[in-house]
């Protein structure tokens, strides 16, 4: 998971192990890969010559990964359609599904979008439209959109970062930030689910006694 790890043991190759990451991790179902961290290090490699890749094909060829990730997935959810809900083993876990139906639901076709910048949600989130049989042109199109702005947004980051000394040498501590940034609208979504359900919990135990003072 440590993309410095990566680049020592892959060499010139691991732009292209990084290629492979990010399209398993968009369509494969395999939610727990570091794309946000390893999308950034490209970009940080690419800054300090660690690679030997062209920054804008690189970006151009992991957002095309991401994309066709993104049609892997979406097919994968329209030809084995709800029973992959059903299913809870160690990586495709039920609450993913019910996590990512939610974001779906209360974001729409823009899901396809926000959820790239989303862990666990950009794994399941085009499974769940092609599960849902959303429209494959319209797929297409937001899925385009996500696919640059994650892809080709997150590695020009770590491009510009890169040449800022503290990142150059803290590579370890600039990964795990970009990795709590990534993580913090999950935290924030599941703090508003939660006290949305309080609320609604609340007002059910006021309904109930309004009810109870009625019958007295």
């Amino acid at each position: 998971m440590d993309p410095q790890w990566l680049l020592d043991s892959f060499g010139p190759q691991f732009f292209w192990v990084g290629v492979a990451i990010v399209f398993v991790e968009c369509g494969l179902l395999f939610p727990i890969l570091p794309g946000d961290s390893l999308l950034f290090a490209v970009g940080l490699f690419v800054a300090r010559g660690d690679l030997g890749v062209n920054l804008a094909v690189a970006c151009l060829v992991l957002s095309v990964a991401a994309l066709l990730g993104n049609v892997a997935g979406y097919e994968i959810g329209r030809a084995v359609g709800s029973p992959l809900y059903e299913r809870d083993g160690r990586f495709l876990k039920k609450r993913y599904f019910e996590q990512t139906t939610a974001f779906f639901e209360q974001h729409g076709a823009k899901a396809l979008v926000i959820g790239r910048f989303v862990p666990i949600v950009r794994t399941f989130i085009t499974v769940v439209a092609g599960v849902g049989r959303m429209e494959r042109r319209h797929f297409f199109v937001w899925s385009g959109v996500g696919a640059v702005l994650w892809a080709t947004g997150v590695t020009l980051l770590g491009y510009f970062l890169g040449g800022i000394s503290f990142v150059h040498d803290n590579l370890e501590t600039a990964i795990l930030l970009i990795v709590a940034v990534s993580v913090l609208p999950m935290v924030v979504e599941l703090v508003r689910h939660r006290r949305a359900a309080a609320t609604a919990l609340h007002e059910l135990d006021d309904v109930v006694d309004e009810l109870r003072h009625q019958h007295d």
